[in-house]
């Protein structure tokens, strides 16, 4: 346990100290004598960390455990790092303030790919050594999340990587080594018994090699390939009946109520879409006695519906007016994300406004229907038009409009479409009588540049390089200067740049993370702590030429450096949407008709 009293004496020096207190309202005390201590990690601040509902249903089921006690880190802010390195104060847990080297195992969240020099960040504050091969007997590091379907850039630090979702395969991995505990552990055989679990991956115990030109020749290793772990049925899947009340506010300060798992629109650049298949729903009266539950355990005023399109799920209608009419009384309101235009209904709008004064978000990704269809979005400029109709119809003023600039096959044409469109959504709110208009309009436009990810059609695509992406962006700013109303924003190209790298990299870019932590990166995903001039120093150090990763467009045979991972979703289907984009042709929603994806037979399609 660490020592509280210095603690003390650094918490007044920091910003926002009640990040490092812990005891909250809701987190789970238990005994410090279980067989099993457990540290979920996640890799950014705690209010990021604490909105992740992945991170918060794994800490709760890990607990219904009777040898397990699961407890949280999350990464501390430079200011606190400073302080603690100087109080010799390492990374610790928020429930019993033990150091994070005592745990058993310590589980990292991956779901950014710029959050990996943080990873390493939190492995040093715990005095811990990076390098799995250095590691003897330090605790089992393993991680999950999304950028676990390319595990390879963070092969040389973590021991292994749960692919898919971990309700199931994280107690499967908790018994093997309760097992191996109580033999005396042998960390390499623990490793290897654990590969032979469906969804783990062991790095160690799989060899890459390369041709010359630097593409992947060879993967090989046992229990290859790794196939992802997914719930079948969500109304049984475990979900948690109460939840931490945060010492401070947080991202997403509300409830959150899982609705469905899944997405059957297809987009073409969007993984989560692909490797969340398939579609499971949970069902209203489950929704409804779970929301009840935890608006009682949390007090919250506010109810998030979360899933990957929630206008999707095929009792929203019923499920927001119950929500509504039932929450009244308790003055809680539902509030779902970013909408798709085409599932947006005038009466839920209405309902949500006279609920909560808010504004509404859509995300129409492209400015015209040719673009609009080579990424498959498959909502056309009415439905746009009359999605955010009924939103100023129903009272609001605000609306957010999310767009994606590098797209493949995109042209300056198709830049301008995106300002009409924006210009086509201004007249359609002062064309309403001037009684029904709610105070000044208010437009913001984001654009965040395109990045080709593994599991999708557009993985084998090149990323617009920086010249071109900042070309773009002062072409729109340019554009929607003097556009009375609208505010436009886009994402820094440098981090987009990375974030192609490394979701498109293999395990040879575990020396440039290195290289970059040893300079000072952590927090890259954070504007103000991210520094370029220590990314590119590490790649030189390395040899490694990161455009070979972000810019390359790659040949259709070449071996993917996560061709050992399976999502569900066969290359085969990749490859024909590929094409269809290539030909501008749609794919429609596969609610319509299967599209044999490689779920046929396991979705009920």
């Amino acid at each position: 346990m660490i020592d509280t009293a210095k603690l003390d004496q650094i918490l007044p020096l920091v910003e926002k100290p009640g990040r490092y207190i812990g005891n909250e309202l809701g987190c789970v005390k238990k005994s410090q004598d279980l067989p099993i201590r457990f540290l979920f990690a996640f890799p950014d601040v705690y209010e990021v960390g604490m909105s992740h509902l992945g991170s918060t249903i794994l800490y709760h089921l890990t607990n219904e455990r009777e040898d397990t006690y699961a407890e949280r880190t999350y990464a501390p802010f430079p200011d606190m790092q400073e302080q603690m390195i100087k109080a010799g104060i390492p990374l610790y847990s928020l429930e019993t303030y033990t150091e994070a080297s005592a745990f058993d195992i310590i589980g990292f969240n991956l779901s950014y790919e710029m959050c990996y020099t943080t990873v390493l960040s939190m492995l040093d504050l715990a005095g811990i050594p990076l390098l799995a091969a250095d590691r003897k007997d330090s605790p089992i590091i393993m991680a999950g999340g999304t950028c676990t379907y390319n595990p390879e850039p963070l092969a040389d630090f973590i021991d292994l990587f749960v692919i898919g979702e971990g309700e199931e395969v994280n107690n499967e991995l908790l018994d093997l080594y309760a097992e191996h505990k109580r033999k005396g552990l042998d960390k390499q055989a623990f490793l290897k018994d654990a590969s032979a679990i469906p969804g783990v991956y062991v790095p160690s115990l799989v060899e890459v090699t390369y041709h010359e030109d630097g593409t992947v020749a060879k993967i090989a290793g046992e229990n290859l390939p790794v196939r992802k772990r997914f719930i079948e049925n969500m109304d049984t899947a475990y979900y948690p009946e109460k939840l931490i009340v945060p010492n401070v506010e947080i991202v997403h300060d509300r409830v959150v109520l899982e609705i469905f798992r899944g997405c059957t629109r297809g987009c073409r650049f969007c993984q989560a879409g692909f490797i969340y298949r398939p579609v499971r729903e949970k069902n209203l009266e489950t929704l409804m006695a779970q929301a009840h539950r935890l608006i009682a355990a949390s007090g919250y005023d506010e109810m998030s519906l979360s899933s990957l399109s929630s206008g999707d799920y095929s009792c929203i209608e019923e499920l927001s007016v119950r929500l509504l009419d039932e929450l009244k009384d308790k003055h809680v309101s539902p509030s779902l994300p970013s909408l798709r235009v085409d599932s947006f209904q005038k009466e839920y709008a209405q309902k949500m406004q006279n609920a909560r004064k808010s504004g509404f978000t859509f995300a129409p990704e492209a400015g015209t229907q040719r673009l609009r269809d080579v990424i498959n979005k498959n909502v056309t400029e009415e439905d746009i038009l009359r999605g955010v109709g009924y939103a100023f119809e129903s009272g609001a003023s605000t609306v957010k409009l999310y767009f994606m600039i590098g797209l493949p096959t995109e042209t300056f044409e198709d830049l301008d479409g995106m300002v009409e469109l924006v210009g086509k959504i201004r007249d359609v709110y002062y064309k309403l009588p001037k009684e029904q208009r709610n105070g000044m309009l208010k437009i913001n436009v984001s654009a965040s540049s395109f990045v080709p990810k593994p599991f999708t059609p557009f993985q084998w695509e090149p990323q617009n390089d920086t010249e071109l992406l900042h070309e773009k962006q002062r072409y729109l700013r340019e554009k929607f200067k003097g556009m009375k109303g609208v505010r436009f924003a886009h994402h820094e190209t440098p981090i987009s740049f990375l974030e192609a790298v490394f979701a498109r990299g293999d395990r040879r870019l575990g020396k440039v993370l290195l290289y970059a932590r040893q300079a000072g990166s952590q927090f890259d995903s954070w504007q103000d702590h991210f520094n370029l001039d220590w990314y590119t120093e590490a790649f030189e150090k390395a040899g490694i030429d990161p455009k070979f990763y972000a810019y390359r467009e790659r040949s259709l045979d070449e071996l993917m450096p996560w061709d050992h991972i399976h999502c569900g979703v066969t290359n085969e289907f990749m490859l024909r949407e590929l094409r269809r984009a290539k030909a501008g042709k749609t794919t429609p929603d596969c609610r319509q008709g299967c599209l044999r994806c490689g779920f046929e037979g396991v979705c009920g399609k």
